[in-house]
């Protein structure tokens, strides 16, 4: 999955992403950047975090 790493400043690919559900009930992939092993994460719909977490 790609995701926006802050510190490299461009999109990367995530490692081992997991759904997460926020305070105001979304979803979101949390990872870690591939190059850079920073936490990065990338808000995403419930019809894509379903489909994520099959």
């Amino acid at each position: 999955m790609e995701a926006y790493c802050v510190k490299c400043k461009a999109k990367s690919d995530m490692k081992n992403p997991k759904v997460v559900r926020t305070k105001k009930g979304g979803y979101m992939a949390k990872g870690s950047c591939a190059k850079c092993d920073t936490t990065m994460c990338r808000m995403m719909s419930k019809e894509q975090a379903e489909e994520m977490e099959k």
